[in-house]
């Protein structure tokens, strides 16, 4: 099973000053559900979703997507959860199989959910990274030098502009920016993920270069978020809290410009490598 943590090596800026500096991320890998069901003497498995997850507990994750998507009614309708042995060796650990009770029923059609990688390529970070390439449509064009004193002033900016969050507390946000830190949209939602896919569609609709844009998050940097930047076209990415390995490594082979634990006047930049 992959490790829950990954290392790695950043660069560390504080008052406008950068050093090299060894860092720790949370590993993010896909994981693959499948379902065995059926009479014991027909017995069928379909796959039934691919998730991002951090490594470990996947029994229990995989229970719990089970019950809170209605496919079982209780965990007494699972006979076990196991790891798949018969995969490549590089998605060992990052596919299960939860094998119902030959008198539980489903219907594949009503639950078969999207991939992010195709049933040729694969469960593993590698090949999500490959199914993201192969739908990007523009390339990145490199960010460059970062300027420490745009980069720190974002966070306030975009909070100023946050009029549910003044309200609430409760709400992500995502902001674009020009290069010298003007606010160009913000958008904000419940969940971090629409707060990205509606700015991005604001930017379409309005016809915001995105390819000359930054992009800033108010949460963490998880993969998929990195995933809609490098969909997107947009070079430089920004966020409040932690970016995920897979995230890091996605930004790397995308030629995204990639920060993360943005806070005060320090960030830590992730990729492009150093």
């Amino acid at each position: 099973m992959p490790s829950p943590v990954t290392a790695t090596q950043v660069r560390r800026y504080e008052s406008g000053a950068g050093i090299p500096a060894d860092d720790i991320l949370v590993t993010e890998e896909p994981l693959e559900i499948r379902l065995g069901h059926g009479p014991l003497e027909d017995r069928r498995e379909f796959r039934l979703s691919v998730t991002m997850r951090t490594p470990g507990h996947d029994e229990e994750l995989t229970l719990g997507f089970l019950f809170t998507e209605g496919l079982i009614a209780s965990p007494d309708d699972v006979v076990r959860v196991t790891y798949c042995e018969n995969v490549k060796e590089d998605e060992r650990g990052n596919v299960v199989r939860a094998e119902l009770r030959p008198d539980v029923v489903v219907d594949p059609a009503r639950w078969q959910r999207n991939f992010y990688t195709t049933s040729s390529c694969g469960v593993c970070g590698k090949s999500s990274i490959e199914a993201v390439h192969a739908q990007c449509q523009r390339p990145i064009a490199a960010w460059g030098t970062v300027d420490p004193s745009v980069i720190t002033a974002l966070p306030e900016r975009m909070r100023a502009a946050q009029t549910v969050f003044r309200h609430t507390g409760g709400i992500h946000a995502a902001a674009l920016f020009d290069r010298e830190g003007t606010l160009l949209l913000l958008r904000e939602d419940v969940g971090r993920h629409n707060a990205v896919d509606k700015v991005i569609g604001a930017a379409l609709n309005g016809q915001v270069p995105t390819g000359k844009c930054l992009l800033l998050v108010s949460g963490r940097a998880g993969f998929e978020l990195v995933q809609k930047c490098v969909v997107a076209g947009i070079p430089l990415m920004a966020a409040v809290g932690a970016p995920s390995s897979l995230a890091v490594q996605l930004a790397r082979d995308g030629g995204l410009t990639l920060i993360g634990f943005l806070r005060g006047e320090r960030f830590n930049v992730y990729a492009p490598t150093y």
